[in-house]
């Protein structure tokens, strides 16, 4: 059973580099190289038409915007700048915010723990806000384990399984229960203190 758990592990993490690369090609290189097809139009048109430079510098000005943008979702998913900078609080807090969806973020607890718990609880918290609708989180420590509850009005979104096997890898458990208005996750994290 724990090599089975392992090996999804490992299929979870390969297919989120799989796709992390797809949303790279697909959203970020698609912008750069319509930047560099822009730049060109501009060269060409800057002395010959300059309102139309101008209104191409505009819709660059848009598309780098939307590359910083989608540079910077990639680059949260990867490794949270939040995670070293504010904490469990204001990295659930963060993630709620950009999901844009109606959220209650509860840490009981003003402790520093490990990256790989942090990790995994904000990871739980996105699967969660990924379904949309109304989300709750709460955050306590007990003994020396970390528990959290998720609930969300939603179906979580995302690899549920992986997030289990990535749980228990970590020595702790996971309970994922599908409710008539949703879904309702609670586990506990060993902080192995």
């Amino acid at each position: 059973m724990r090599e089975e758990a392992l090996r999804r592990l490992v299929l979870a993490g390969d297919a989120d580099r799989r796709a992390i690369e797809r949303e790279l090609h697909g959203g970020v290189q698609q912008h750069l190289v319509a930047l560099a097809v822009s730049l060109q139009l501009v060269e060409q048109a800057v002395d010959s038409d300059p309102d139309a430079a101008k209104a191409l510098l505009e819709e660059m000005r848009s598309d780098v915007q939307q590359a910083l943008d989608e540079t910077a979702r990639l680059a949260q998913r990867i490794y949270p700048s939040t995670l070293e900078l504010g904490g469990l609080g204001a990295l659930l807090r963060s993630a709620a915010m950009s999901a844009a969806v109606p959220a209650t973020v509860e840490v009981l607890t003003d402790s520093s723990y490990p990256p790989e718990v942090v990790m995994t609880v904000y990871l739980c918290w996105l699967a969660l806000l990924a379904g949309g609708g109304d989300a709750t989180i709460k955050v306590r420590e007990d003994e020396d384990a970390l528990a959290f509850e998720l609930a969300g009005t939603a179906v979580a979104d995302g690899d549920l399984e992986g997030l289990q096997d990535r749980v228990e890898a970590l020595g702790g458990r996971l309970k994922i229960e599908p409710e008539a208005a949703g879904i309702r996750f609670s586990g506990t994290l060993p902080l192995g203190r």
